[in-house]
């Protein structure tokens, strides 16, 4: 629940650009995703814990490597971005490794993986973003993507579980 705590703290403070509405409509758009494949949201919440697993590391060698992170989630985000960054971030081969490992997780098929992924990582991403600080700094001042490319493997980092507690915090039981 850590990486959810970063979220609420985020909404909390001015200081960062997260909102109620942003988280809002990062979750409608998975659960419109999911709606539109016929997912139960409990197997949604397996695909973005899968999904999570595979960008953590991914996104951890990017910042060690050099490359700007800030740039890559610019790109991954904005409309522009699409299948070119996508590929350029996950090569064609790890997204098929991503696309296998998930598939016989949740017995979903890799075709319709596959076609998710163009929408899944960018929500991610603007999740993440979430964390941004409203005065414009670096990646290093945003808390919520720290905790997630936090490399304890203390696994209070799962994107599944941020969407099951953003759900319930967005629609609380009467």
């Amino acid at each position: 629940m850590g990486l959810f705590f970063e979220v609420l703290s985020a909404i909390n403070n001015p200081n960062q650009q997260a909102s109620v509405d942003q988280l809002s409509s990062i979750t409608n758009t998975v659960q419109q995703l999911a709606a539109s494949r016929g997912i139960e949201p409990s197997t949604m919440q397996t695909v973005l814990s899968g999904l999570g697993s595979a960008l953590r590391p991914a996104m951890q060698q990017q910042a060690r490597g050099g490359g700007s992170l800030e740039n890559l989630m610019g790109q991954l985000t904005g409309a522009s971005g699409g299948l070119g960054a996508l590929s350029s971030f996950l090569p064609p081969q790890m997204q098929q490794q991503l696309v296998q490992g998930i598939a016989q997780k949740t017995g979903i098929s890799a075709g319709t993986l596959e076609g998710m992924l163009p929408t899944l990582i960018p929500v991610v991403m603007n999740l993440l973003k979430m964390g941004n600080s409203t005065s414009g700094g670096g990646i290093g001042d945003n808390p919520l993507l720290r905790t997630f490319l936090d490399s304890d493997n203390d696994q209070d980092v799962d994107l599944g579980d941020v969407f099951k507690f953003a759900n319930r915090f967005l629609t609380p039981a009467r």
